[in-house]
């Protein structure tokens, strides 16, 4: 049987601190994204990169962050590119998801939008290195 996420570590209780000490309504709706982003990604390590909560598996999957009039989602550009259709009633910018606080949160949608950031980073790992030139000197 494989570990989920193992015993709290001071990065997760990072993650933990983010959460409480941002303003309410973020509050419960981190807590909400985080959980969805746990169960899609067990194998991330969550920790805090740039000043947010962030998802890393090879790489970072993905960002969250906590206002005072919205929740931002980050999963990256190319995300953003793959789901625009769905997230055409969002505000969303080169690599961000801004969710209102008088918006439901698109739970299934950020589910789907971990698993495609999962999936990507995979194929990177797993695509053939190109060769280094040799250096001259």
């Amino acid at each position: 049987m494989t570990k989920r996420n193992p015993a709290p570590t001071a990065a997760s209780d990072a993650v933990a601190a983010y959460i409480a000490a941002a303003p309410e309504p973020a509050r419960k709706r981190l807590r909400a994204l985080r959980a969805a982003v746990q169960k899609e990604a067990p194998h991330a390590v969550e920790r805090i990169a740039y000043g947010l909560p962030t998802w890393h598996q090879g790489e970072n999957l993905i960002h969250l962050g906590g206002f005072a009039e919205h929740v931002g989602v980050y999963p990256g550009p190319a995300a953003i590119r793959a789901f625009a259709r769905e997230l055409e009633s969002f505000a969303t910018s080169k690599g961000a998801i801004r969710i209102p606080h008088d918006r439901e949160l698109p739970l299934d949608l950020v589910r789907r939008i971990v698993r495609w950031r999962i999936a990507e980073a995979s194929k990177k790992r797993a695509a053939p290195k190109p060769a280094r030139k040799a250096s001259r000197r």
